[in-house]
Formats: C-alpha cells, structure tokens, sequence
C-alpha cells in the first residue's frame, strides 16, 4: 500500500507507480469525490477520446414498453 503526504497547502502528490499505471499526465484533470471515509479521484476524459471504448458491448437487454 502506498502512503501520501499532505503538504500545509494541501497537496498531494500521485506516487509514480499509480501515474504510470492510469496514464496520468501534468495537467490533467481528476473528479475529486467522498465516499464514505475516503477521497476517490476519477480522471476526467475527454469524450472524443472515448470514442470506441465501448466496442462490443452487448445491447440486446430487455427494455420497458416506454423506452423502445
């Protein structure tokens, strides 16, 4: 498990090895949310980059009479 400090202007910095792992780069953009006890962030995408990323998804799921 990995351990952060807080520095006095509240900052933290992202320990390397979960920046290599996510792809993280300087500047970009992380949703900050409380969960319970805890911080979680999630990496803001830009939805053009997303395109395709759901390739395959089976969309044949029974839907309600109002939805079709």
């Amino acid at each position: 498990m990995l351990t952060v400090t807080i520095s006095p202007k509240y900052q933290v910095v992202i320990p390397k090895e979960i920046r290599e792992a996510l792809h993280l780069s300087p500047g970009e953009k992380l949703h900050v949310f409380r969960y319970q006890n805890r911080l979680e962030f999630v990496p803001v995408k830009d939805v053009k980059k997303m395109r395709g990323s759901l390739k395959g998804i089976d969309t044949a799921i029974k839907r309600d009479e109002d939805r079709t």
